[in-house]
């Protein structure tokens, strides 16, 4: 099988946010970069099929600066076998990045199957792979909790609102884009991570997958970071008074009693 994985790279958890000079956007300095979480489940699914169906191959996309090929080698190091880089600009918004994705896809020969992760960490706008399936006029799946894969299609259980789920069977080929508890994903061992340096990752411009800025539909501007949380009020006395004070700050100072 063609299985292929689209994933991104997004700032860590722990990371201090900064925003750059014309607050546009984070300033990028200093920042540690990961592969988005549900990305992570995307590429374990893909190595699962890969292992299951002997002769596959796994093919990692990702699209942004230079940079990103750092995230695809960890994605090789798992297991993938070949990556491919298309460099847009850092400000890339959902559909810009989705098209230069699927203009990457259409030069592979034939695809099977496509795992992304649901949405990524940094903006949650859970675009990418909805627009990367219409782009490339393919069936998609999204929030997947469990996939069932053979050669004619699929069978995926995925979440939905109310706490409920509904199962979906779909024809190959298809985009599933995964969500937490569809699997838990391998770490990298160290000579996977030796051999991954030396494993193809192909770099594409723009131009090369059909796409330009003018792709761009959104841009942002006048990011704000929230306010500084104010230091907390320690209540002391008897059980009674802390009470009876707390319902006072409650009712006179944060004012929602």
């Amino acid at each position: 099988m063609n299985i292929y994985v689209c994933i991104k790279q997004v700032p860590d958890t722990e990371t201090k946010i900064k925003l750059n000079a014309d607050q546009s956007g984070i300033d990028t300095t200093g920042i540690k970069w990961i592969m988005s979480p549900y990305d992570e489940l995307a590429v374990e699914e893909a190595l699962r099929l890969k292992e299951k169906n002997p002769g596959s191959t796994v093919t990692v996309l990702s699209a942004g600066p230079a940079r990103v090929v750092e995230t695809i080698r960890t994605a090789l190091a798992m297991g993938g076998d070949n990556g491919i880089h298309i460099e847009i600009p850092e400000n890339a918004d959902n559909n810009l990045a989705a098209k230069s994705l699927a203009g990457a896809l259409k030069k592979e020969s034939k695809i099977d199957i496509i795992f992304t992760g649901k949405e990524a960490i940094d903006d949650g706008a859970a675009q990418v792979s909805q627009l990367v399936a219409e782009y490339l006029a393919l069936p998609y799946i999204t929030v997947v909790l469990s996939a069932e894969i053979s050669a004619s299609g699929v069978k995926c259980k995925r979440e939905i609102e109310g706490a409920a789920f509904e199962m979906i069977e779909a024809p190959l080929p298809i985009l599933i884009a995964a969500q937490k508890g569809l699997n838990e994903p391998r770490y990298a061992s160290l000579p996977n991570i030796m051999k991954a340096k030396k494993k193809e990752v192909k770099s594409y411009k723009m131009a090369d997958v059909g796409t330009s800025e003018s792709d761009q539909k959104i841009r942002f501007r006048n990011f704000q970071l929230p306010p500084p949380k104010q230091a907390g009020k320690k209540i002391v006395g008897e059980p009674a008074t802390q009470v009876k004070e707390l319902v006072r700050l409650l009712h006179e100072e944060a004012k929602v009693v």
